[in-house]
């Protein structure tokens, strides 16, 4: 069983840069991929990020790439989103998710409750 909590969301302005933290508990967060999805208003939800087991191996959604970076330490049971340049459209309810190494939400078995992040000035 793993439980997640993210943390750093907030009220940004356009072209800061972000960094969210997924807390984990659990003695078997570090043999999970961790992932990183989004979902705005009235939206479908969006892969962000997400890192493998190991933390050798990174893939990001089109919509990031070039400015989002996903890293983890497991001996601390953390991974971390770090998201620059950003945009009204990055606008969402932000999640990590421990599950499959995958862009898609169905391959993750633990989520947590989401965060807040806006975009505006």
């Amino acid at each position: 069983q793993v439980q997640l909590e993210e943390s750093g969301g907030g009220l940004v302005q356009p072209g800061d840069s972000l960094t969210l933290s997924c807390a984990a508990s659990g003695p078997t967060f570090s043999t999970y991929a961790v992932g990183w999805f989004r979902q705005a208003s009235g939206k479908e939800r969006e892969f962000v990020g997400a890192i493998a087991w190991s933390g050798y191996s990174t893939r990001y959604g089109d919509s990031v790439r070039g400015r989002c970076t996903v890293s983890r330490d497991n001996a601390k049971n953390v991974a971390s989103l770090q998201l620059r340049d950003l945009r009204p459209e990055d606008t969402a309810v932000y999640y990590c998710a421990a599950g499959g190494y995958d862009n898609h939400p169905g391959s993750y078995t633990y989520w947590g409750q989401g965060t807040q992040v806006t975009v505006s000035s």
